[in-house]
């Protein structure tokens, strides 16, 4: 019998070690896996409970921290990042015969932690975060090169990092372009920012300015001060220009908060999300029963935040084997409405 919509379906990757990635590509039918083996699987999806491996690709020299797929407009590419500092990109050949690596960035000087791939508008760009305290850009040029930006973010390590929407937010409603905005001959403004997360407890936005080439802190609000400890993992929500943007962000704290910006010159403002299992029992809410602890932290250190593709669903996942789905209700604030227990994973 096949598995429910809501049951998990466990992947036998064959990987030797801890798992530290595992990412679908555009279309979700390939997955990619990433592990301390070093290796890197990549399984075809058939169907809704069958993964075929069909490629294991090799070349770093530490654990493999994180994987992003490119968008399929620029063919079946996918970038890895290791602890041994370097960024591969690799590509499938012609005729599917395997795959080969056609870009090592070696900038860096410690474990590149995360990477990203910036939105498909803005073409082949590559957002890289490195426990050497910087964040580098990589972006692929027409003739076949690559030019290469590598700044300072937090000094104690950069752990995540996150690109806004190309169209930034207001710009299907205003004639105001945000700033560090591109205007389209079309009329709609493209912007190039993301947000990185570090391990001084701060989030970061960065903005591209196009007079000086350069990547700067965001000229609004460059830091978002919320986190005590860690920031695990930052997530910056789709949109599609219009409404308000949303980053994400989870700590080592075993907080969540959610950064609200209303318009592309407003201050950003932060919420703290409230898991069932921490609600204040006084207040109406659910005693702690299942290792929650108390004042909206949850139940061990947030590791990982992911919006779904419409935007409009957040989720998270912590060390004590809990994924749980947020939503935004109708007076703003955003509720817990599923939770999964991946018992097996605390095993």
């Amino acid at each position: 019998m096949s598995p429910g919509v809501n049951d998990p379906v466990r992947v036998e990757t064959q990987h030797t070690d801890q798992i530290h990635d595992a990412q679908l590509d555009y279309y979700g039918r390939r997955l990619a896996t990433a592990s301390s083996d070093r290796t890197i699987r990549l399984f075809e999806v058939e169907g809704e409970s069958t993964y075929r491996p069909i490629e294991t690709l090799r070349g770093h020299d530490g654990p493999i921290h994180g994987l992003s797929w490119a968008h399929p407009s620029f063919g079946s590419i996918l970038a890895s990042c290791s602890f041994d500092g370097k960024v591969f990109i690799w590509k499938e050949n012609e005729g599917g015969k395997g795959w080969s690596k056609v870009k090592e960035h070696l900038l860096h000087t410690a474990s590149v932690n995360a990477i990203s791939w910036a939105p498909h508008e803005l073409g082949p760009i590559l957002a890289c975060a490195s426990s050497d305290g910087k964040v580098s850009v990589l972006t692929f040029n027409n003739d076949g090169t690559w030019d290469a930006s590598l700044f300072p973010a937090h000094p104690l390590g950069v752990t995540s990092v996150s690109w806004a929407p190309a169209v930034g937010v207001g710009s299907l409603t205003s004639i105001d372009a945000p700033e560090g905005g591109q205007q389209q001959a079309q009329g709609i403004t493209q912007v190039k920012r993301f947000a990185s997360g570090g391990c001084d407890g701060l989030v970061r936005v960065w903005g591209w300015k196009e007079d000086t080439r350069t990547w700067s802190p965001d000229p609004v609000q460059p830091i978002l001060d919320g986190h005590a400890d860690w920031v695990r993992d930052v997530a910056w929500a789709p949109s599609v220009g219009v409404g308000r943007s949303y980053i994400a962000s989870a700590g080592q704290d075993k907080m969540v908060y959610i950064w609200t910006q209303q318009s592309p010159r407003a201050p950003w403002t932060k919420a703290a999300l409230e898991p069932a299992s921490t609600a204040n029992p006084s207040a109406g809410g659910t005693a702690p029963a299942n290792g929650g602890g108390g004042d909206g932290k949850f139940g061990d250190v947030v590791w990982r935040v992911s919006w779904s593709v419409s935007g409009n669903v957040l989720a998270v996942s912590s060390g004590d084997g809990k994924v749980t789905l947020w939503k935004e209700n109708l007076k703003g604030k955003f509720e817990e409405v599923s939770v999964s227990s991946l018992s097996y994973l605390t095993t």
